[in-house]
C-alpha cells in the first residue's frame, strides 16, 4: 500500500492548528486542494465518528472523499478513512499528528495510505497518484503555515 509522509511547521500551537483544520467552516479559508468541504448534518462539529466530506479542485478531478473520523484527539492526532469509492481510490486512509515545539509553535505530521483502482493499472496509477498528492498536500500544508503567519503579522 502506498505511502506519505509530509511535516510542516506551524506558528502556532498544535491546539490552534488541530482547530483550524478541523473546522471546516473556515477550512476553504487555507485548503488549496479542496473546493467543499463540510462535516455531514447530523454531526455538529468534526469528533470521532463524525463523517466529512471534501471535495477537490475540478482541476484535480473534482471527486469527493467521504471519510469517517476513527481518531480525534484534540491538538494531538486525528485520523479518517474513506467510506465511498471515488474514481481512482479503492482506500484511502490519513492522520495528522500535531507536535508542540514551544508555546507559539508546532509542527504537523500528515500521512497517508491508499490504494488505488482499478487494480490492474495500480503500477501506474500509484506513482502517479503518489506524485500528485505529495504536490497537493505540501501545497496545503504550506498554505496552512501562511494563513497563520498572515493572522499572526495582522495581530500584531
Amino acid at each position: 500500500m502506498p505511502h506519505l509522509e509530509l511535516r510542516e511547521t506551524v506558528p502556532a500551537s498544535s491546539f490552534e492548528v488541530f482547530d483550524l483544520v478541523h473546522d471546516y467552516k473556515q477550512r476553504l479559508e487555507w485548503d488549496t486542494l479542496l473546493r467543499k468541504a463540510y462535516i455531514e448534518p447530523e454531526f455538529t462539529a468534526a469528533g470521532k465518528d463524525a463523517i466529512s466530506v471534501c471535495q477537490g479542485k475540478l482541476i484535480l478531478g473534482g471527486f469527493a472523499l467521504r471519510t469517517k473520523y476513527i481518531t480525534f484527539e484534540r491538538g494531538k492526532v486525528a485520523a479518517v478513512k474513506m467510506l465511498n469509492r471515488p474514481p481512482f481510490f479503492d482506500t484511502f486512509a490519513a492522520s495528522i499528528r500535531h507536535f508542540e515545539i514551544n508555546e507559539n509553535t508546532s509542527e504537523i505530521v500528515y500521512q497517508v495510505h491508499f490504494t488505488a483502482k482499478p487494480r490492474f493499472l495500480r503500477p501506474i496509477l500509484h506513482p502517479l497518484i503518489k506524485v500528485v498528492l505529495g504536490w497537493e498536500t505540501k501545497k496545503r500544508l504550506l498554505a496552512l503555515r501562511e494563513f497563520f503567519e498572515s493572522r499572526n503579522e495582522n495581530n500584531q
